[in-house]
């Protein structure tokens, strides 16, 4: 029996995130005549990352100035909520309040309104009066308002994006796999459970599999995504009250992640939390999942155990609140006092693809590797959701022209 023939594209996406959604529309938008497939394992659109976020539209205070985060981040605020007004995507900008709990994080947080003047943000610096009437029961020694952020369903954006790549002729595949990537003549074949695809370029946005994606085409992503589970509570229904906007701590500098703090939601329901733990499953939400896959990898990878030494201190403290809600309550306290265990309940987790150099640094930008006819985005976490136009306008750029073997990146590793 002679061989089928693949079915042939010009730009094939991988990955139903709201990153390979907004790169598949765009590409779509600036190139009317192309042939475009986006393809996702799962059966529906923003199944992993995109549907398990905190559903904020960061404004972009914490990042490196002249980073991808830092600009991405302040431009797709804005485009980000210009598209929720024109697609009538509930949305609101409540702002947020970052706060100091004692006077030694105040020079951190005079670090951070430097930082947020430096990133063109308007950043309000705030006395524990002023914090007091924005937030009536935190209680702080001093604080920062970021008037710019704001709350929305990421998952209802995701929709919008999928209706618009389908508007524009797009191939939408849900329930397709990727097993397999090759070489061809006119660029890749992507061999899938449903059949093989061709097409003359690839985009890589396969978020938690993304390193996994990119060695198959045969890139080298220069990082391994490990992933780290996200544990949140909410505020039982009559607590909501205790919560107006968004409340964070300080973050501490030496710990790559900003500390659990309070969320007001878009459906009205205040989240708490996350925690950062290492998860033992790239897909795993809960503590029972396991992938023995995943974990050797994360094992036998030298950077998390580099990674781990430097952190040990603040990993234990992020241990024992997953493993205590008294001690998860105690965090929650330092901003809110009137907070106890009977006014928080679990709800879902979400899982961080965090992409980790040999080092043991923590790619802390964007990391979007160039090869040879495709572009894969290989670290893409928090902010990247607020930042999902901006990437993907980034991805659509890469497309003409692209050299071989080129890397755009935040972060040069070591």
């Amino acid at each position: 029996m002679a061989a089928v023939a693949a079915v042939t594209f010009d730009v094939a996406v991988i990955g139903g995130g709201i990153v390979g959604l907004s790169t598949a529309m765009e590409i779509g938008r600036r190139r009317p005549g192309a042939t475009i497939v986006l393809i996702e394992k799962e059966q529906r659109w923003a199944a992993h990352q995109s549907g398990h976020n905190s559903g904020v539209i960061h404004s972009g205070i914490y990042y490196r100035p002249g980073s991808f985060k830092a600009r991405f981040c302040r431009e797709g605020n804005r485009s980000m909520v210009s598209f929720c007004q024109q697609h009538d995507i509930p949305h609101e900008i409540c702002g947020k309040v970052i706060v100091a709990t004692d006077a030694s994080e105040l020079p951190q947080l005079e670090a951070l309104h430097q930082r947020g003047l430096d990133n063109g943000l308007e950043v309000r610096r705030l006395t524990p009066e002023e914090v007091t009437e924005v937030e009536p029961h935190v209680r702080s020694v001093g604080g920062l308002q970021v008037p710019s952020t704001g709350i929305v369903d990421y998952p209802a954006v995701c929709r919008a994006y999928a209706r618009i790549i389908e508007a524009q002729g797009g191939d939408l595949r849900l329930g397709t796999t990727v097993v397999g990537i090759r070489r061809s003549a006119a660029g890749y074949v992507l061999e899938t459970d449903a059949g093989d695809l061709e097409a003359g370029f690839v985009v890589n946005c396969a978020g938690l599999h993304s390193d996994r994606v990119a060695r198959l085409a045969g890139a080298d992503p220069q990082a391994q995504i490990v992933p780290f589970r996200g544990e949140y509570f909410e505020l039982t229904p009559e607590r909501r009250h205790l919560v107006r906007s968004l409340v964070y701590p300080v973050p501490n500098p030496d710990f790559p992640f900003l500390g659990v703090h309070f969320t007001k939601m878009i459906d009205g329901s205040v989240h708490a939390g996350p925690n950062a733990v290492p998860g033992l499953k790239r897909e795993g939400y809960r503590k029972r999942d396991v992938s023995g896959r995943d974990v050797l990898e994360t094992l036998r990878f030298p950077g998390f155990w580099r990674m781990a030494r430097a952190n040990h201190g603040e990993g234990r403290k992020e241990i024992a609140r997953s493993l205590s809600k008294a001690a998860f309550v105690r965090s929650l306290q330092r901003l809110i006092p009137e907070v106890t265990a009977e006014d928080i309940v679990p709800t879902h987790a979400g899982v961080r693809a965090q992409a980790l150099l040999r080092s043991g640094q923590l790619v802390d930008d964007f990391l979007l590797v160039h090869d040879r006819q495709a572009v894969h985005v290989c670290n893409a976490p928090s902010p990247a959701a607020t930042a999902s136009l901006e990437i993907g306008r980034a991805v659509a750029d890469a497309l003409p022209d692209l050299p071989s073997s080129a890397t755009m990146q935040g972060v040069v590793p070591s």
